[in-house]
């Protein structure tokens, strides 16, 4: 039995959105991508910042892959975030764009993911353990409102949207 093609076009849609943004991102200079990222981390984990909870970033550096967007970087704190270019993090996260925003949001758990092989997590397992349960811990109201409602959205919309992409049969 064929899908109906809402079903078909929701199942396009979660395939190809992530392809029509990696080619504008990928003329972004690096720079300029840095220069969004790290005001967002900052304002996320300040208060993480300001408790000390981060200070075991100290020297090391958290590799971020975002595959299907092509979009990749490196974070760090000493006193305050750092973003650089991919170099030798060590430790890597990776997943695409559709896993990271359900994290985000709280709709899937990093744990199920791993096992389920679409988040990766190379490198020093000691230190991605940690990073892993100091993100969890993040308290997602304290973002403005306008950013939480977004990611909320978009993660509900991405949800309902895969939901109705399964074949009846599924």
């Amino acid at each position: 039995m064929p899908y109906p093609f809402a079903a078909r076009l929701a199942k396009d849609l979660l395939e190809t959105a992530p392809a029509l943004v990696r080619l504008p991102l990928s003329r972004v200079p690096f720079s300029a991508k840095a220069a969004l990222i790290k005001p967002l981390l900052s304002l996320l984990l300040a208060e993480e910042a300001k408790a000390g909870e981060l200070d075991f970033l100290a020297g090391q550096w958290v590799g971020i892959e975002v595959k299907d967007l092509g979009l990749s970087f490196e974070v760090s704190f000493d006193g305050a975030i750092k973003i650089q270019a991919p170099a030798s993090p060590q430790v890597q996260f990776s997943a695409n764009s559709r896993e990271l925003l359900l994290i985000a949001a709280g709709k899937e758990d990093p744990d199920t993911l791993f096992f389920q092989r679409r988040l990766s997590i190379e490198g020093d397992t000691e230190l991605g353990l940690m990073v892993k349960n100091m993100l969890l811990a993040i308290d997602l109201s304290r973002l403005p409102a306008p950013v939480k409602t977004s990611l909320n959205q978009l993660a509900n919309a991405l949800v309902a949207l895969e939901h109705k992409a399964e074949p009846a049969w599924a």
